[in-house]
């Protein structure tokens, strides 16, 4: 079964750090580009950090640039979410997406560019 299943949330306070993981299964993880995306109480989903497919590069949303670092392990099939210096703004379910685009075709923030999503994973942080 093709799918992505994210875990790793949980509470914590501000200032704290977790890591998100993401594991992906049934297609061949290594020649696809991802992304995490976030969704606060009662705000639409947000773009929050890009990799491709390699793990060369990557990209982040300004509001966590500097505190996210997004990676990826093509051998073990998963990507992560390292989340530093985190702040209740960032209390989320957050999300991972496959890039639909089999070459960088730009657009990383928007949905309409991603083909497969999986559960989210809920973050508070909170003292």
């Amino acid at each position: 079964e093709v799918q992505l299943q994210a875990s790793g949330g949980g509470l914590v306070q501000p200032g704290g750090s977790l890591r998100l993981s993401c594991a992906a299964s049934g297609f061949s993880f290594s020649n696809f580009d991802m992304s995490w995306f976030r969704q606060a109480p009662g705000r639409g989903r947000e773009w929050v950090s890009f990799i491709d497919n390699a793990g060369a590069n990557t990209l982040y949303a300004d509001s966590v640039n500097g505190r996210f670092t997004i990676s990826r392990d093509n051998a073990k099939n998963v990507l992560y979410l390292q989340m530093n210096s985190l702040k209740p703004d960032d209390t989320a379910v957050y999300s991972c997406a496959r890039y639909r685009h089999r070459h960088f075709a730009g657009q990383v923030a928007s949905l309409d560019q991603y083909n497969l999503w999986g559960q989210g994973t809920l973050v508070t942080v909170s003292s």
